[in-house]
């Protein structure tokens, strides 16, 4: 018989090696020009394409006029364009610029090396274990509230 697991164990050890994880990407950033909201909204663009402020908002889990902010400094910066919504006077949609994309994959490119450096030193068996633990962080992070 197998000793059930503690999970509020794993849910204090999980949080505290998400936060170590996040500040060690981080660190990669360099002379990074924006916020972590921004490059969050950034990225959310670049991989999903363009989408209305509210829609943006919903996808990063932020009240719109947070958001409304976040794109406001997006356009000041030219990393995001905002053109008039096709069938809604209304709305606005938001789109990545040339100067956006590239942002994003220089923090990529940044984040992966270091990234793949130091997967370099796991076992097979560990990097399987870590892909299925992505999934199900992935899984977590991506619950409604």
């Amino acid at each position: 018989m197998t000793d059930p697991v503690d999970r509020r164990a794993v849910a204090a050890e999980l949080a505290l090696a998400v936060v170590r994880m996040t500040r060690r990407l981080r660190g990669r950033r360099g002379d990074a020009q924006i916020s972590l909201t921004q490059l969050s909204a950034l990225a959310t663009l670049f991989r999903e394409g363009a989408m209305t402020p509210g829609a943006l908002a919903a996808r990063e889990r932020v009240q719109p006029p947070s958001m409304t902010r976040v794109i406001a400094s997006l356009t000041n910066l030219g990393l995001v364009k905002r053109d008039p919504h096709p069938t809604d006077g209304r709305q606005a949609i938001v789109s990545i610029s040339d100067a956006g994309s590239a942002l994003i994959s220089d923090e990529t490119d940044a984040r992966e090396a270091w990234m793949s450096e130091q997967l370099a030193g796991l076992s097979e068996t560990e990097l399987r274990t870590l892909s299925e633990a992505v999934g199900i962080i992935r899984r977590i992070a991506e619950r409604p509230e």
